[in-house]
């Protein structure tokens, strides 16, 4: 797309839009002396280019990416509008256009019917899951893994409900003979399962836990904030399509190819082609949930400032109503406001992502498309590092982060958590030609040592390791680049420990 003249075309739209309303005033308190704004727009510039470079491959740390310039070019031409989805008189267009979304999110997680909108985040999803599990049963508590997303805990604290911290197994899902435990107990109303935690990208087996929970009349909340899109994988086969994985590095070396991500599986047999990207069954039973939270301003191609939750029961409106007798009076169609616990909320959210999900629909070779390259990565990096001598994969990936650990002599979590921060900072150390923007993931000594036992704790609680999301398309080719200069970090790394 050529960014720049969609930009432009937006702004001359919005130009021609305001030009049909007739001539207005043009404040004087506002005009701006070029010359200033110029000043100011470079040091803006300057400052913006301390930012890591998110859009690249080599950075393959934390959860972030850009938006697609789709989102870019329909979040601005809202912006310029500046329409507020909390009421429809604030935002006519848009709150439909919200509605449009809304109904394709929710027939892609499995809601015939369902109450929601979109909101600034994940969190603020989740907080109103809680809310109305909270109301829904104001005696009982809010279960939730020990390795989920640590503002559940924190809501619960603001809610005034009792959370439970559910043990979790090897592999960082919650364990489904804990939760069973916990039911017994008849202390909790509403179980959350992570459909990708955002330390390990662990997915909880909602398939085993809703079966357990609604046989003590239990509710389910789904955080699906990371890994919700995933469910558009769940019919993809793991090897990549012919020439998708085929890219050049930086020096003009072939960095991947064809035949390398075809063994993406963990192995080359003809059997594991027909494997799904993701294990189908947590994602089959999405519907059965009474609410899902998902984020697409993570895989979603979205700017921040968009998430959304769905409930299955309409009826859940009732915890949200009030009255606000100077804003709902456009309309006797129910404000999006009035099931929502915020209020102001950018229309231009929705614009960006109805714009998105016209050119990338939520199918398998619509949206899905974009995001298996992630998942293949993920997938190779762990068969890269399952045979590598310098670094060790923490466990296996089940979406697209990848955790791993620099191998030490002697073999204790202190010099792996001191080899794993020195890789962190030697990478992305200023001025380095060659910088590879890692991350770090703190994880107990007791489910380190658990996963490698020939690892000795030597009076450590916590153990550090490399953690990557590897979220871009552009990360599947890139994979052996990256995997090689892990490597490089990790004998450094040994040589200053």
């Amino acid at each position: 797309m050529d960014l720049a003249a969609w930009l432009q075309s937006a702004v001359d739209r919005h130009r021609a839009w305001e030009e049909r309303h007739g001539p207005y005033p043009d404040p004087p308190a506002l005009r701006v002396d070029p010359d200033r704004f110029a000043a100011a727009f470079d040091e803006l510039g300057d400052r913006l280019a301390g930012s890591y470079p998110f859009f690249h491959p080599r950075y393959a740390g934390q959860m972030l990416k850009p938006p697609h310039p789709a989102a870019v070019v329909g979040h601005l031409a809202a912006m310029l509008v500046n329409p507020n989805n909390h009421a429809l008189d604030g935002g006519p267009a848009t709150s439909a256009l919200e509605v449009e979304v809304m109904e394709q999110l929710a027939a892609m997680v499995g809601f015939d019917d369902h109450l929601g909108h979109l909101t600034s985040s994940g969190t603020l999803g989740n907080l109103e899951a809680l809310f109305v599990a909270r109301e829904l049963h104001p005696d009982r508590g809010i279960a939730y893994s020990a390795d989920s997303h640590y503002t559940h805990e924190r809501m619960c604290r603001l809610l005034g409900v009792r959370g439970h911290q559910v043990a979790v197994d090897t592999a960082g899902r919650m364990d489904p003979a804990a939760l069973a435990a916990l039911l017994r107990s008849g202390a909790v109303g509403t179980v959350v399962a992570t459909t990708g935690t955002t330390g390990l990208g662990a997915v909880d087996p909602l398939h085993l836990l809703l079966p357990l929970a609604r046989a003590h009349g239990v509710r389910v909340h789904v955080d699906a904030a990371y890994g919700g899109f995933h469910t558009l994988l769940t019919g993809l086969p793991r090897t990549a399509p012919n020439g998708a994985a085929d890219a050049e590095g930086p020096a003009g070396d072939t960095v991947g190819t064809t035949a390398a991500a075809g063994t993406a599986a963990g192995s080359t047999a003809d059997a594991d082609r027909g494997v799904p990207l993701v294990d189908p069954a947590p994602w089959a039973v999405l519907g059965d949930c009474d609410s899902v939270v998902i984020d697409p301003h993570k895989h979603g191609l979205q700017p921040y400032g968009c998430g959304a939750v769905l409930f299955r029961d309409r009826s859940t409106a009732r915890f949200f109503r009030h009255d606000s007798p100077y804003t709902y009076f456009t309309s006797r169609q129910p404000h999006l406001g009035e099931i929502s616990l915020e209020c102001s909320r950018a229309g231009a959210a929705a614009a960006a992502l109805w714009l998105t999900l016209r050119l990338f629909p939520l199918t398998p070779d619509g949206l899905g498309a974009a995001l298996a390259p992630g998942r293949r990565a993920a997938l190779r990096w762990a068969e890269l590092l399952a045979a590598d001598p310098e670094l060790e994969l923490y466990q296996q990936p089940e979406l697209d982060i990848v955790c791993c650990f620099p191998r030490t002599e002697p073999a204790t979590v202190p010099r792996v958590t001191a080899a794993a921060e020195a890789m962190l900072a030697a990478g992305m150390r200023p001025g380095e030609p060659d910088p590879v923007y890692l991350s770090t993931a703190r994880v107990t000594a007791e489910a380190f040592t658990a996963r490698h036992p020939a690892v000795r704790p030597d009076g450590a609680r916590e153990v550090t390791v490399v953690r990557s999301a590897l979220m871009k398309p552009e990360a599947e080719p890139w994979v052996p680049r990256l995997h090689s200069r892990a490597r490089e970090l990790a004998r450094g790394a040994r040589r200053v420990d």
